[in-house]
């Protein structure tokens, strides 16, 4: 009895010094960091006051620390960056859908500006500027040490001004000089039209501030155009870099039900912990939807993209996407300027980063430029009709047999010339006629 006690007395012992060991040691370590912290600034506030005495000339105050504030920022990563009064208000227009520029979205990869889609219907998208494309040089000033922000202020500009462009390409033996003339960049977030009768297309160029109205403005147009029938979908989010967050998730939710999670972030902040789940409201039918990306499909496209990949409520296709799986806050600052800060990372409904990967499609379909001579090559063949002399079918083409036929590629041109979009919309056809079969057979 007396043993026991005195062994349980030397464990609450051991235990105490134990814990007061822990605190000890937190202690020392916050108050090492802090030290840190403090000789850090110390050591900044050092230099800054050497500059400012020593510099061969006079210097802003403000301009040194826009500059230091510029380098910490570009330390951290590609998306991280501070924006000056003045970008800070352009970011806020860009947002909805108006700016003076090239049309471009751009990234810092392995060091190099590198183009990560045009905007359609842009300068640089009409100049031939592609997703992948280094820029080397804008101007006469050389890419390598400019900041994202600094090259979109350069790249920014009056309309009518000119700014030329130095590409670097896969295939180019030497860096390629585009010269382009700036335009009011009035991005138009959604497109949409009937490819052929039942089939329906809504590309989304960017998630802009009213991307989510315009998407259900594009569908009653389409239902209503289809008579009240629509058999598929191809929704087209190739070359789409993104934008807003929270208009992605309201796009994924017309395509799914109520309740089904879409995108959740985590982060170090507890405000950085986010899920966002289909809401009640207006849902689209069950049709069958075929979703197009390629490398330059990034971000806020790669949410919808995955979130309808999880699902099973739609078939993705075309090529691996651009991999953005980082979430940027925009803290206004005292002066009027900006903070962009990455401090999440966003997951699919299953649990998949995209970040550095992209959504791998389920069939993989590359861009392939179409002959504009392909129908006329088609007639080139010979068949039986051609024949001299054939005999013709004793059978005639009954009405039932008209309107159960799937209709051919008669109502837009796009889908000769585009070689995806031609695919998916098989795909679409290839899901009606199956259905069909199925049916039958049961």
């Amino acid at each position: 009895m007396f043993r026991s006690n005195r062994k349980g007395k030397w464990i609450v012992a051991l235990l105490v010094v134990v814990l007061a060991t822990l605190i000890t040691t937190t202690m020392h370590r916050n108050s090492v960091a802090a030290g840190n912290d403090y000789e850090s600034i110390e050591l900044f506030t050092d230099v800054l006051s050497i500059v400012k005495k020593s510099y061969v000339e006079e210097v802003d105050t403000k301009k040194l620390i826009y500059g230091a504030i510029n380098g910490m920022l570009s330390s951290l990563d590609p998306h991280s960056s501070f924006m000056s009064p003045e970008t800070y208000k352009e970011m806020k227009i860009e947002t909805k859908g108006s700016f003076g520029g090239l049309g471009i979205e751009i990234s810092i990869k392995e060091g190099i500006l590198t183009v990560i889609s045009p905007i359609e219907d842009t300068p640089a998208y009409r100049a031939g500027i592609k997703a992948g494309d280094q820029i080397l040089k804008i101007d006469d000033k050389y890419t390598k040490d400019l900041t994202i922000m600094d090259a979109v202020k350069r790249m920014r500009g009056t309309k009518g001004t000119k700014v030329t462009l130095s590409i670097m390409r896969d295939g180019f033996e030497k860096p390629k000089e585009f010269p382009l003339v700036r335009d009011i960049i009035q991005v138009k977030s959604v497109k949409f039209k009937t490819l052929d009768e039942g089939y329906a297309y809504v590309r989304i160029a960017q998630f802009q501030e009213k991307t989510d109205d315009d998407l259900q403005k594009a569908l009653e147009s389409l239902n209503e155009s289809n008579k009240g029938k629509i058999r598929g979908l191809v929704l087209d989010l190739r070359n789409d870099p993104g934008g807003l967050l929270e208009q992605a998730v309201r796009v994924a939710e017309h395509f799914l039900d109520e309740g089904k999670l879409i995108v959740y972030t985590e982060g170090r902040d507890k405000e950085s912990q986010m899920r966002f789940s289909s809401r009640k409201g207006d849902k689209q039918p069950n049709y069958p939807i075929v979703v197009l990306i390629n490398s330059g499909s990034a971000s806020a496209s790669e949410i919808v993209a995955g979130a309808l990949q999880d699902h099973k409520r739609a078939v993705v296709m075309g090529v691996q996407s651009f991999g953005k799986g980082s979430v940027q806050t925009i803290l206004p600052l005292s002066d009027n300027s900006g903070l962009r800060l990455t401090t999440a990372r966003y997951y699919t409904p299953s649990g998949r980063s995209i970040q550095a990967k992209g959504i791998s499609p389920d069939i993989v379909v590359d861009r392939i430029e179409l002959a504009s001579g392909a129908e006329k090559k088609d007639s080139m063949h010979l068949r039986e009709k051609d024949l001299e002399n054939h005999f013709e079918n004793d059978k005639k083409e009954s009405a039932a047999d008209k309107e159960e036929a799937l209709p051919i590629y008669k109502t837009d041109e796009q889908v000769k010339s585009d070689y995806q979009l031609l695919r998916a919309l098989d795909l679409l056809k290839g899901w009606e006629i199956l259905k069909k079969v199925m049916a039958t057979a049961s």
